[in-house]
C-alpha cells in the first residue's frame, strides 16, 4: 500500500512541526509538504497533489473554513480539521464538517503534548480512504418533521457514529418530530466539541436535543448525545430509564464508546430499542449492536454507498449485528416506522 501524502497547513511554526512529527511516525505516511497560510497552501496542492491536508481554522490571509469550501469546490480533496478546544473553535469545526472536512482533531493544551493528537495518524489514513460528497450531493437538511403521522410507541433510539457522523446525524435528526422516542448518541468527537454539536442539532430538530448529563430521565421528544471525551454514556434503570455518564477506560481505543453505549440499552431495553450504526472508522458499535439484535431490537446499518468511511457499519455487517442496511436518507424514516404505534415499515 502506497503512503498516504499529506499537506500540513497551519500558520504556527511550533504546531506545523508537532503535526509532523507525529504523521512521520507512522510508515504509511509520508509528509510531502508544509504551509503558513492559505495563499501557500493553495499552491502546494497544485504543486504535490496530496491524498490529505491537515487545516487550521484560525490563519492569517484567509480563514480556514473560506479555504476549505475553495477546495472543496475547485479541487476535492480530503481534510482533517486541525482545532482549538475552545467554543469558538469547536463552532468553527463543526461549520467545517458540514462543508466537507472528513475529520477533526483538537490542538493539545498545554503539556497535552503526543497525547492530545493520538488519533491524528489514524484520521489522516481514515480521511486518505473515505469518501467525499461533492457540494452539489451535499442537500440542505429538510424542515424538522411536525408529527402528525407519528405516535411513538414504548421505545428508545440508540445511535452510534464516528467519522463523517456530523452530517449523518444532522440529516437523521433533523427529521425527528418534536415527540420523537427517547434517542441516545454516541459520536466519536473531541472533549468541548459535543456541546456545540448538540446545539447546533438542536437548531434543526423539531426534538429537543442536549448533552447527556447524569441521571436525566429519558423521556419522548428528547434526544442526548454523550458528552466528548471523559466519561461513556450509559442507559440505566428497570421501567423508568436514565442516562448515567460512567468514569471508565476507553473501550475501542474510545471514550465515550458506542459498544459501551448498545450494551447498556440491550440490557434495558432489550426488545423494546432501535438501534443505529452509522459511518465511522474502526470496529466500535459493532458487538453492541449485536448484543442489541440478540436481545430482540431492531438495528440498522448505514449502507456503504452513502458512509464517508464504511469501518463501523461493515464490521456490524459482517458479525449479523444489522437486521437491515439503509442509505442515510432513509434511516430516519426507517427508524420511525419502527417506532410508531402506526406502523408503516419503510425500507
Amino acid at each position: 500500500m502506497s503512503r498516504v501524502r499529506t499537506l500540513i497547513v497551519d500558520d504556527s511554526p511550533t504546531m506545523r512541526s508537532l503535526i509532523a512529527a507525529m504523521l512521520r511516525g507512522d510508515p504509511q505516511i509520508e509528509v510531502v509538504g508544509e504551509a503558513g497560510d492559505p495563499l501557500q497552501a493553495r499552491e502546494a496542492i497544485k504543486k504535490l497533489d496530496p491524498d490529505v491536508v491537515t487545516l487550521d481554522i484560525e490563519m492569517p490571509n484567509m480563514n480556514g473554513l473560506e479555504f476549505l469550501e475553495k477546495i472543496m469546490r475547485l479541487r476535492p480533496t480530503p481534510v482533517v480539521m486541525v482545532s482549538t478546544l475552545t467554543q469558538a473553535g469547536a463552532e468553527a469545526t463543526l461549520k467545517a464538517l458540514e462543508i466537507g472536512a472528513v475529520d477533526c482533531v483538537a490542538k493539545p493544551n498545554g503539556d497535552d503534548g503526543a497525547r492530545g493528537f493520538a488519533e491524528l495518524a489514524e484520521k489522516v489514513k481514515a480521511a486518505a480512504r473515505a469518501k467525499l460528497r461533492a457540494s452539489s450531493e451535499r442537500r440542505a437538511a429538510p424542515p424538522p418533521s411536525a408529527g402528525e403521522r407519528f405516535t411513538p410507541e414504548d421505545r428508545i433510539i440508540a445511535i452510534g457514529a464516528s467519522t463523517g457522523g456530523v452530517e449523518a446525524l444532522l440529516t437523521i435528526i433533523s427529521r425527528f418530530p418534536a415527540n420523537c422516542p427517547p434517542t441516545v448518541i454516541t459520536q466519536h468527537m473531541p472533549a468541548t466539541f459535543t456541546k456545540s454539536f448538540a446545539e447546533r442539532m438542536n437548531r434543526s430538530s423539531a426534538a429537543h436535543v442536549a448533552e447527556a448529563s447524569d441521571g436525566a430521565t429519558l423521556e419522548v421528544g428528547r434526544v442526548y448525545l454523550a458528552p466528548g471525551g471523559l466519561t461513556h454514556l450509559e442507559v440505566a434503570g428497570n421501567g423508568h430509564l436514565r442516562c448515567r455518564l460512567v468514569d471508565a477506560e476507553p473501550v475501542n481505543g474510545h471514550r465515550p464508546s458506542v459498544d459501551v453505549l448498545f450494551n447498556s440499552v440491550a440490557k434495558c431495553a432489550g426488545a423494546k430499542a432501535v438501534g443505529a450504526i452509522l459511518t465511522g472508522m474502526g470496529r466500535d458499535g459493532a458487538r453492541g449492536l449485536k448484543a442489541m439484535r440478540d436481545a430482540g431490537a431492531q438495528t440498522i446499518a448505514q449502507d456503504e454507498a452513502t458512509c464517508v468511511v464504511y469501518g463501523m457499519p461493515k464490521a456490524a455487517v459482517e458479525i449479523g449485528a444489522a437486521t437491515r442496511q439503509a442509505p442515510l436518507e432513509r434511516i430516519a424514516p426507517t427508524i420511525l416506522s419502527l417506532c410508531n404505534a402506526h406502523r408503516t415499515e419503510t425500507h
